[in-house]
């Protein structure tokens, strides 16, 4: 267990090792921003933590208890802004740690999406949201207003690509873009990581033979999933059981997600808030997962890592 001066030392010097990877930042107009490149990821990173339910209630923490290691620390509203202008460094801090930890040499990767809800206020006008958010299904939550977020991760948990579109995108056209973007990658999407070097584990709902194939022969994807029509077919359920083992893993990456580092409670108000968001709870992730690995624990014990 880690006291948090010690885990906020290890953190801010893993993302200053990172940040100097990076290109230099282009001079924006203005005063010079309050906090480096390197303090704002170590703080957006802190921030996810269950113990801090929004972004005041860290932001308090953080005049109280922080002042000493960040000096120049903001006011809340110029941290926030901060934070939400890194998202791309905060998607790239993700897939560096996940580097650290050699997710690359996996043998395959798990793929699944889950629900992220937003509280969108519509009293005037169109909302938080407009055109970005909308309703969709979720087997957790029923009908829903938010986001469809997909993750994959490794065999032991770490995650390798992220992504998220509309509630009512459908698994199937949501990894479509997603395989795309590994085979051809996109600059201002960085978050979906690079192609696996083995196959993908995947439920029903991304099956289809057609899809299958054309996945396998446009983006180099190769989707193992137990066809819809199949389901019940006596003769698929060693099959059926045999992936449901394999992909337990991703139930338990999501629940980290959602719990334990907050996601199921999140109430951003602009989209580059939850893409910061987001993409600082997945780097969170595979820090802690790195942290345990060093640490010789089980590598999923987030919960007890730091000692409040």
């Amino acid at each position: 267990m880690l006291d948090t001066d010690t885990f906020l030392t290890i953190l801010y010097v893993i993302a200053d090792d990172f940040c100097k990877t990076l290109e230099a930042q282009a001079p924006q107009p203005g005063p010079a921003p309050a906090l480096s490149r390197s303090e704002v990821l170590t703080l957006a990173l802190f921030a996810q933590w269950q113990q801090f339910p929004s972004e005041r209630a860290f932001a308090r923490y953080a005049q109280r208890h922080l002042r000493a290691a960040f000096p120049t620390l903001p006011d809340r509203s110029q941290l926030n802004r901060q934070m939400r202008q890194q998202h791309d460094a905060l998607a790239a801090f993700c897939l560096f740690l996940a580097e650290r930890t050699g997710a690359r040499s996996c043998a395959y990767e798990v793929l699944d999406s889950t629900a992220a809800r937003m509280r969108n206020v519509k009293r005037r006008g169109q909302g938080w949201f407009p055109g970005q958010a909308n309703i969709g299904w979720s087997n957790r939550l029923g009908w829903y207003e938010g986001f469809h977020v997909l993750l994959a991760v490794t065999p032991e948990g770490v995650i390798t690509g992220f992504g998220f579109a509309p509630a009512s995108v459908n698994d199937r056209l949501l990894a479509e873009t997603f395989f795309a973007l590994r085979q051809r990658p996109d600059a201002r999407l960085v978050s979906v990581g690079q192609p696996a070097h083995g196959w993908y584990i995947a439920d029903s709902n991304f099956s289809g033979a057609k899809q299958i194939e054309r996945w396998a022969a446009q983006y180099g994807a190769w989707v193992v999933a137990i066809p819809q029509r199949r389901l019940h077919d006596p003769a698929w359920q060693p099959w059926k059981r045999r992936l449901i083992s394999l992909r337990q893993i991703i139930e338990s990456v999501n629940n980290m997600l959602l719990t334990t580092l907050g996601l199921d409670d999140d109430r951003p108000h602009t989209m580059t808030g939850f893409q910061a968001r987001l993409a600082a709870k997945a780097a969170l992730h595979n820090l802690c997962f790195w942290l345990n690995r060093q640490w010789g624990r089980a590598p999923l014990a987030f919960a007890d890592l730091v000692s409040w």
